[in-house]
């Protein structure tokens, strides 16, 4: 349910709607709007009385959710969420560009590989410190030394940095090193993992599953806003399918899809949704034409000695020719770089 108070509605009165929900065993999530301040209230609605809350003078009206999921949905929230990252916007009218390696691999190699993606149009820093992998004698990641990587090379280049946590306990270091931590497609239903992401004010790029729905991405999503974190942002990076010419099918009908649904800010891998170098640039371009508010794409300085997916990093000098040419496609649909 939502719950509309009237324009004017003092905090004090506020916060009486806020504890008469409490009161009856149920969670709400305040909104102020420019022009409204709605609440969601979250459990069984049965225990409020709608003629009741009717009857508080600065309730204007209450209206049902229908959607399965409550805060992500455009019902409780008609407006962008844009979420600040150290300055950067994500989710405005400006399109935000992350890259970097697949891994943290050395301290000099992450930071030669940072200072020409920033040169290159990146305003933030991807590199992952803890790498899930189909198989246990792949690389894993350097762990905390890498996240320490991170830190010191955000230092140097002032790039905000975004990388993947895996456990929940994990988190601790997570908030001292990361800007933005990533929920990877093979944990977004890790619902342990995404609670403990929501109980803290961090920044969440949630990766869609493999074979997830759109809807049980949402209700992903929807775990951590329930959680009281409200900085989300959802990334499509390719659903698995029949078709091997590709290492996954990025399904761009979800970038129109999700900007429907749900306030929250679309960014688009398509790094690893085709696995191709060659094949990022279309890729890329396409997602912007769609409306994505986001690219995470991956670099690296020698792709082929890479400890990760090497076959789809672009080269530096590459990933600069990409963002200027993604320059003029979000001109075409009234964004920028």
């Amino acid at each position: 349910m939502i719950i509309v108070l009237k324009p004017g509605t003092t905090d004090q009165e506020r916060e009486g709607v806020v504890q008469r929900i409490e009161d009856a065993g149920l969670s709400p999530h305040v909104l102020i709007g420019k022009e409204r301040t709605v609440i969601a209230v979250i459990g069984d609605e049965r225990k409020l009385q709608e003629k009741t809350l009717s009857a508080i003078p600065c309730v204007e009206s209450s209206l049902p959710i229908l959607s399965p999921y409550k805060l992500v949905s455009r019902e409780f929230k008609k407006e962008d969420t844009v979420i600040d990252v150290d300055g950067v916007k994500i989710g405005g009218n400006k399109i935000v560009i992350m890259a970097g390696p697949c891994s943290v691999e050395t301290k000099d190699l992450l930071s030669g590989i940072a200072g020409e993606v920033k040169a290159g149009g990146a305003t933030i820093l991807r590199g992952g410190a803890f790498k899930p992998r189909t198989s246990p004698y792949s690389f894993q990641g350097l762990g905390e030394e890498g996240l320490e990587f991170l830190s010191e090379v955000k230092k140097q280049t002032g790039l905000p940095v975004i990388t993947e946590v895996m456990d929940p306990r994990d988190m601790p270091m997570m908030m001292k090193h990361a800007d933005i931590v990533q929920i990877g497609a093979r944990n977004m239903q890790n619902f342990r993992l995404l609670a403990e992401v929501g109980a803290h004010n961090k920044p969440v790029m949630l990766k869609r599953g493999l074979s997830a729905t759109i809807k049980e991405f949402l209700l992903s999503a929807e775990y951590i806003l329930a959680a009281g974190n409200d900085q989300v942002m959802l990334c499509e990076r390719g659903i698995r399918t029949f078709e091997t010419a590709t290492r996954n099918t990025l399904d761009l009908s979800a970038i129109p899809v999700l900007k429907q649904l749900t306030h929250l800010p679309v960014i688009i891998d398509p790094s690893h949704a085709v696995g191709k170098t060659h094949l990022i640039p279309a890729m890329a371009k396409a997602a912007i034409a769609a409306g994505a508010d986001g690219l995470m794409i991956e670099v690296h300085s020698n792709p082929s000695e890479a400890f990760c997916d090497g076959d789809q990093a672009m080269l530096p000098h590459n990933f600069k020719s990409l963002v200027s040419e993604l320059q003029r496609i979000a001109s075409a649909v009234d964004r920028v770089i």
